[in-house]
């Protein structure tokens, strides 16, 4: 039974590349639909949800638990616990694994980043029980990091029975928590290493080659799309999150329980559509625009210097909308000698009164410390005053 998503706004709805899958983006004047049990939308900067459906019911979700396995290692990498050229040995439990795989040679050694490519391009069941084994342990302790893992991300209606997401009980989540998890991975730059790859031949040490193609077809059939993580079986049905840039807004999408593969990726595509078309980023901070005041510092060569943002900023909104934002700056108590970059302070923004996002100021310049010269020829102005 198709289910109506209501929104907001009814703009109207872009262009996207849907024939393939036998969908037609529907117009402003007609609800958007999507057959799944349920789905999330959600802007990645501010975590602020577009549409959601059903966004706390737990349902099975099949590989894209994978986006929690991925988590952990991506967690060791940046912990320098594991490096990605670290050599993992393929123990005959993993080697064992059924399901989507390469294929892995009981005994056989893997680079780290091999194995994650494999999880991510072709959703492989043995390299994430390889990679569970290298960073826990074993997989019953790593599904206990990632079920940890979840609660420190506020998932609280996930839980994880394994690292692949093999039909096991207990084990859920739910569109809201997948949302939360995948805008969590996407913070690893490491992960679009792999993530855009369409095809690819894993080389296996014994000189076999396995064949990977990415499981997600956004990559290909929406120009906007650059990640996504599917899950399949009976049970959970067709799932996918799903990430898509355009300009400076990026959007995350889940569809969960879609009745068919075309379905997922249809309403996923709708969905990006739709928050495209209606929503924008407006930015109000640029790390390349110094700001109005110079902050003070003491004991330098000059009295003050020039400062700007860390990063840019962008208010999330409706692209008809005008929101009230406003800033508090904070000014640390600094003292010379002062580098370039160096946190000096805050700026707290506030969207309608309510605290949006605070960004580090950094000092634009080098600031030197002053030398008995420079005190002497500060006595020597005033007196000349």
């Amino acid at each position: 039974m198709k289910k109506v998503l209501t929104f907001l706004c009814t703009a109207g709805i872009i262009a996207g590349s849907t024939a393939s899958y036998g969908f037609t983006i529907q117009t402003d004047k007609e609800k958007l639909t999507t057959d799944c049990k349920s789905a999330y939308l959600m802007d990645y900067n501010s975590g602020e949800c577009v549409y959601k459906e059903n966004e706390f019911k737990r349902v099975p979700i099949a590989s894209v638990c994978k986006v929690m396995t991925l988590t952990l290692a991506l967690d060791a990498v940046n912990e320098g616990k594991l490096a990605l050229t670290d050599v993992i040995t393929a123990s005959e439990n993993a080697a064992g694994m059924g399901g989507s795989q390469v294929f892995l040679g009981s005994g056989c050694q893997y680079s780290l980043d091999q194995l994650l490519k494999s999880i991510v391009v072709c959703s492989a069941n043995d390299s994430c029980v390889a990679v569970s084994e290298a960073v826990a342990g074993g997989e019953d302790t790593f599904v206990a990091q990632m079920n940890k893992k979840a609660s420190e991300l506020g998932c609280n209606d996930t839980l994880f029975a394994n690292c692949t997401g093999l039909p096991k009980e207990p084990q859920y989540s739910c569109a809201h928590d997948v949302a939360i998890m995948f805008k969590n991975l996407l913070s690893y730059e490491n992960y679009f290493n792999y993530s855009k790859i369409w095809l690819e031949d894993f080389v296996h040490p014994d000189n076999r080659t396995t064949s990977m193609t990415n499981t997600n077809k956004l990559i290909r059939k929406y120009s906007n799309c650059d990640g996504g993580k599917t899950g399949f079986t009976n049970e959970a049905g067709f799932c996918l999150a799903a990430t898509a840039k355009k300009d400076n807004m990026r959007l995350v999408s889940v569809v969960l329980g879609a009745e068919s593969s075309d379905k997922r990726f249809a309403s996923a595509i709708n969905m990006f559509n739709y928050g495209f078309a209606n929503y924008k980023n407006k930015i109000v901070l640029d790390k390349e625009v110094t700001l109005n005041d110079e902050f003070a510092v003491r004991g330098g060569k000059k009295n003050s210097f020039a400062v700007c943002p860390e990063r840019n900023c962008y208010v999330f909104t409706a692209a008809n909308a005008s929101p009230d934002v406003t800033h508090n700056v904070v000014a640390y108590d600094v003292k010379a000698p002062i580098a370039k970059g160096q946190v000096v302070g805050k700026i707290e923004v506030y969207k309608e009164g309510v605290l949006y996002d605070t960004v580090n100021v950094v000092s634009a310049e080098d600031v030197q410390k002053a030398g008995f010269g420079d005190y002497f020829k500060n006595i020597s102005e005033k007196w000349a005053i």
